[in-house]
């Protein structure tokens, strides 16, 4: 694969700084460009981001000195780079048109953001599950003008948990979906140190968040008609989102009625078998076992089980009937790797394997 300069715009905040960790010694993407806003613009890497470096490792030597752009000035990052990583702190019209003004600039983005997910033409990718929604891009370049650039997003960090683990049981029939998630505070951008509040509590409430759990699953089982991508119109999800004393790793807990019960060995079997686009075309950010099932009766858990596959894999535990609905299961995934980042990067190395960039 052929190597490609990256530049990440929202560089200094908490999912900009995991982007960096991730992209230290990638073998395609050579980190080239940090932008942010313009109070960061014209200092060290190391001067803009200071004591907030919120990452367990080092920030790596090699950014420490790179001078952080103005995202504003796209033009200027732009020149610099083959495609940008958007991770921004921003209200979300100046993020829509923000993106959009890079992908006029013939830069594509890969966002974290969830500002244009239910742009039409804007594909909303987990590789393993609808990989085929990238080819969109060509109505979406077509709308834009341009011949390069794009925007793509991955969807939000909450559904990585119980969308994958509920997508090879769509053969049977899924109906309703009933899920309670309980989400870490990383997933706010916050640390114990900077979040008290949160401790010896639960806060039953992230804004827009039950929103993005209900109606996100139906967008990434949708389809392309024509220049747009139509959500699909089954099944029904309802939601309860909760933030929890818990540092990286949001957990589902899932209750799921089908059209066609399959049995429990069934469900099991899928799970195992299941791979995608992301595993067949050896991604290098790829789990190379997506699913994990665990007998344990107390797992998956946060802290035993969240850094599974380089925090790339989804955890699933307690499988068992449900006297109202016809399943039950817990399951887990790490926020900021396959929620956030990780998952940006995944989806960028699609992207590259599929000449998107080119």
């Amino acid at each position: 694969m052929k190597q490609y300069n990256v530049g990440v715009i929202g560089a200094t905040g908490m999912v900009g700084q995991r982007f960096i960790t991730l992209l230290e010694n990638h073998p395609w993407f050579n980190l080239v460009a940090l932008a942010a806003s313009a109070r960061s613009a014209g200092k060290t890497y190391e001067e803009a981001v200071g004591s907030r470096w919120l990452m367990k490792t080092p920030m790596p030597e090699s950014v420490k000195k790179m001078v952080v752009l103005d995202a504003a000035n796209v033009a200027e990052v732009a020149a610099k780079v083959d495609f940008v990583f958007c991770a921004v702190n921003m209200k979300k019209d100046e993020i829509k048109a923000l993106e959009e003004a890079y992908a006029k600039a013939e830069c594509p983005v890969v966002s974290n953001n969830s500002a244009h997910r239910f742009t039409p033409d804007v594909p909303m990718v987990v590789p393993e599950i609808n990989a085929d929604h990238i080819d969109i891009i060509p109505a979406q370049r077509k709308r834009l003008g341009t011949k390069r650039g794009f925007v793509a997003v991955k969807s939000n960090c909450s559904l990585q948990s119980y969308v994958p683990a509920l997508h090879p049981l769509r053969k049977y029939g899924i109906s309703d979906v009933l899920v309670c998630t309980y989400q870490a505070i990383s997933g706010a951008g916050k640390t114990f140190e900077t979040f008290p509040d949160i401790l010896d509590n639960v806060i039953p409430y992230i804004g827009g968040e039950e929103e993005k759990s209900e109606q996100e699953p139906l967008k990434l089982w949708g389809r392309i008609e024509g220049d747009k991508i139509v959500s699909a119109e089954s099944p029904r999800f309802t939601a309860q989102c909760l933030r929890v004393p818990v540092s990286d790793g949001h957990m589902g807990a899932v209750f799921v009625r089908f059209e066609n019960k399959p049995s429990k060995e069934e469900i099991l079997q899928a799970w195992k078998e299941f791979h995608g686009p992301a595993q067949d075309l050896e991604l290098p950010s790829a789990p190379k076992q997506f699913l994990h099932y665990f007998e344990e009766n107390d797992r998956p858990q946060p802290k035993l089980d969240r850094m599974l596959e380089n925090g790339m894999a989804v955890s699933i535990g307690r499988l068992r009937e449900d006297n109202q609905y016809d399943y039950k299961f817990v399951c887990l995934s790490h926020n900021t790797l396959r929620g956030a980042a990780g998952g940006a990067v995944l989806l960028a190395e699609l992207l590259a394997a599929k000449g998107y960039f080119d």
